[in-house]
C-alpha cells in the first residue's frame, strides 16, 4: 500500500511539474507574441489595475485556446456582451424632472424616464455599449424646446436596468417594446452600439414618411467591434476566431456579417443622419465612409474633426446640428 502510494504521489509531482512548465511555455511565447507585434505598448494609458487585469485576460484566453478552441470562444463572445462598467451613480439636474418607467423585457427589468408627456411627437435616446442613459441629459432641454415628448432607458445590463449581458437583438427588442408600449416614437437619437441596435430594430418597424433618426458614431460593422476585441485580446488563432463566429450565429440565429448597418440600410426609409468623426478610434470612420460611398438618398453625413468617440455627442454644435435636423 505504501508503495502505490508513493508512487502515485511520483506521479503527481511529475504532472503538476509538466503542467507549470506548459504553463510558463505558453506564458512567455505570449509575452514574446505581444512584444514583437506592438501589443505591450499599447496600453501605455491604462491604469496599473487595467493592465494587470489585461495581462490576466490575454494570458487566460492564450490557454485557453490551447485547451479547448470552443471554449476560448465562448468566453470571448461572453466577454463581448459583458459590458465591463455600470453607472449607477445618482442622477440629478433634468432627471429629477422626469416621470420614471419601468418594463420588463425577456424576464429582464428595464428602467427610463419621460419627459412632456403626452405630446404629438415623441423621441427616443439611446446610448453606447458600457454607457447609461444619463450621459445624455444635455439633450432633453432641446428636444423640450421643439415639443417632443422625451423617452430614454439604459439597455439591459447597462445603468439601472437589470441583467448582466447584452446583445444587438435584445437591445433591438428593447427599442421595439419601447416603440410599442410608450410610441408611437418619431424620432431617435443613436451612439455607437445603440445605433446598431436602432438600425435592426427599423428593419422590423413600420416606418412612417415623418420618422427620422440620428446615428452618432455607430458601431456600423460588427466585424470591426470583434476585430478590436482579438487585438485588446491578443486572440490570434483563426480556429478560435471562426469557432467565435459559430458561437454567435448558434446564438442569435444570423452570420457575424448580418449584424452590420451597412446590410439594414437599403431596406430603411427612414431620414437619417450620420455624424462620424475623424479621429474616432472606436467605430472607424472608414467603415461609415463605405456607406456614405452609396449616396444613399435618405441619408445625410456630417464629419466632424478631433472630437474622437466619446466627445461627439457632447459637443455644442453637433447638438445643434442635430436639433436642426429633427
Amino acid at each position: 500500500m505504501q508503495t502505490v502510494h508513493l508512487k502515485g504521489k511520483g506521479t503527481s509531482v511529475k504532472l503538476f511539474i509538466l503542467i507549470l512548465h506548459w504553463f510558463f511555455y505558453q506564458f512567455f511565447t505570449f509575452i514574446f507574441i505581444c512584444r514583437d507585434s506592438g501589443l505591450l505598448t499599447e496600453t501605455s494609458k491604462m491604469k496599473l489595475s487595467q493592465k494587470l487585469l489585461l495581462i490576466f485576460l490575454r494570458v487566460k484566453f492564450r490557454l485557453l485556446s490551447a485547451l479547448s478552441k470552443k471554449a476560448a470562444a465562448r468566453a470571448a463572445f461572453d466577454l463581448f456582451c459583458t459590458p465591463q462598467q455600470r453607472n449607477t451613480k445618482p442622477l440629478s439636474g433634468i432627471f429629477k424632472q422626469a416621470e420614471s418607467l419601468v418594463f420588463e423585457l425577456n424576464g429582464v427589468t428595464i428602467r427610463g424616464f419621460r419627459w412632456n408627456h403626452p405630446a404629438d411627437r415623441k423621441v427616443l435616446l439611446l446610448h453606447g455599449f458600457s454607457s447609461s442613459i444619463g450621459n445624455f441629459g444635455h439633450f432633453v432641454t432641446p428636444l423640450l424646446q421643439k415639443g417632443y415628448e422625451v423617452l430614454a432607458f439604459d439597455a439591459p445590463a447597462h445603468g439601472r436596468s437589470d441583467g448582466r449581458q447584452i446583445t444587438a437583438p435584445l437591445y433591438r427588442d428593447m427599442i421595439l417594446a419601447i416603440h410599442e408600449k410608450y410610441g408611437p416614437v418619431h424620432s431617435f437619437i443613436a451612439h455607437s452600439f445603440g445605433g446598431l441596435a436602432l438600425s435592426l430594430a427599423l428593419e422590423k418597424m413600420e416606418q412612417a414618411d415623418s420618422m427620422k433618426a440620428v446615428l452618432i458614431a455607430p458601431a456600423s460593422e460588427t466585424v470591426t467591434a470583434l476585430s478590436q476585441l482579438y487585438a485588446l485580446l491578443a486572440i490570434l488563432s483563426e480556429p478560435v476566431k471562426a469557432e467565435v463566429e459559430n458561437v454567435i450565429e448558434q446564438t442569435g440565429g444570423y452570420p457575424l456579417s448580418w449584424y452590420a448597418i451597412s446590410r439594414v440600410l437599403p431596406a430603411v426609409r427612414t431620414r437619417i443622419l450620420w455624424i462620424h468623426d475623424d479621429q474616432d478610434n472606436i467605430t472607424p470612420l472608414q467603415d461609415a465612409m463605405k456607406v456614405k460611398e452609396k449616396n444613399y438618398p435618405h441619408l445625410q453625413f456630417v464629419i466632424t474633426h478631433g472630437l474622437g468617440h466619446r466627445r461627439i455627442y457632447r459637443d455644442s454644435k453637433v447638438v445643434s446640428t442635430i436639433m436642426d435636423f429633427l
